[in-house]
């Protein structure tokens, strides 16, 4: 099968995926206990029948749940995510402004864990048994083992109250003016517009939330990364070329590492995906405003509309995120392209 076959055939996959997605959680939705309407009314007026029926049909609430579905997925494909009953905003409107927040913390929490898992992965591999093994597998035991909470709240601590090296909570330094929106994250809107005085203070804000956040990727990625690689050194291949002559940098390089790849990229394509929906605790210790918050602010209000467009975000960013694995696989090994 042709690489563009094999896309096809993923691409209508992913988005069947989506499909079911939007029903399960516009089901679930719909079994929350508790009536959005008293969210919007208040408590009085929630309590008058005729105030009450008013407001259910300007949000099409009093229409059966299958017809609810059809006018949310049709106003879904015109790029219409409902309003925000706690915000009084369309939700597309809320989403594109909190989600590039959690996208740049994403980004740097992964390039933090790329940076330092990959590197000890492989030392830990090559060193089997040994001691620079024991110290990889130990650092990547603490990251997969430390509360997300805990270690925030220890970096606060030390770095920012306690040693003054790096500054705390929120995206820039207090008084200091956001650069004017391009991407929506700030260092990189910073750096787009020239002011490097914004960009070093938003990249130091950034370090901290980053390492919170990627530290559990990083344990998983230097574990995943090890496995693979010790797998792929006892391989059949790899001691054939080692019986050739061929140098142990090569061998690794060029033979084991290209493999161990392959299990690898998932992981970090996964890895992405959840600290994209995992980082409510990040964003909440260290006041970053992102789709997090923005999810656990809607949760307590029984936002609906909000909700369901967070969830399809975080659905939508699993499904790309694989799809985009799957295509790699499909490039690094032709024998997947077959399945």
């Amino acid at each position: 099968m042709g690489i563009w076959a094999y896309s096809g055939r993923r691409l209508a996959q992913s988005l069947l995926v989506l499909l079911i997605v939007s029903i399960a959680t516009f089901t679930l939705a719909q079994l929350v206990p508790g009536s959005p309407i008293d969210t919007i009314l208040g408590e009085r007026a929630a309590s008058n029948p005729e105030i009450r029926a008013a407001a259910e049909r300007k949000y099409g609430l009093d229409k059966p749940a299958p017809v609810q579905y059809l006018y949310y997925m049709w106003n879904l494909f015109h790029g219409d995510l409902g309003d925000s009953i706690s915000t009084r905003r369309p939700v597309m409107t809320d989403m594109l402004q909190y989600v590039p927040g959690t996208i740049e913390l994403a980004i740097a929490a992964l390039l933090f864990a790329m940076l330092i898992g990959l590197p000890l992965g492989l030392v830990a591999a090559i060193n089997k048994d040994r001691w620079p093994d024991h110290v990889a597998r130990f650092v990547a035991l603490i990251g997969t083992s430390v509360p997300v909470f805990w270690l925030g709240l220890l970096f606060l601590y030390f770095f920012f109250y306690r040693l003054h090296w790096l500054p705390g909570p929120g995206r820039l330094d207090i008084g200091m003016p956001t650069p004017e929106r391009i991407t929506g994250m700030v260092s990189v809107d910073a750096a787009l517009r020239g002011q490097w005085d914004v960009f070093r203070s938003s990249v130091t804000h950034l370090i901290m939330p980053a390492i919170v956040l990627g530290s559990y990727a990083l344990g998983v990625i230097t574990r995943m990364l090890r496995s693979s690689l010790v797998a792929s050194l006892g391989e059949d291949y790899v001691r054939t070329a080692r019986a050739k002559g061929v140098a142990e940098r090569q061998v690794v390089v060029r033979h084991a590492l290209r493999n161990a790849m392959i299990p690898t990229i998932t992981i970090l394509g996964l890895t992405f995906a959840s600290l994209l929906a995992g980082a409510v605790l990040t964003e909440t210790i260290f006041s970053w405003p992102g789709i997090g918050r923005y999810s656990v602010q809607a949760a307590l209000k029984l936002d609906y509309p909000a909700l369901l467009g967070v969830t399809l975000f975080v659905a939508a960013a699993y499904v790309f995120v694989n799809f985009c694995v799957d295509i790699v696989y499909g490039m690094l090994d032709p024998r997947i392209r077959i399945s």
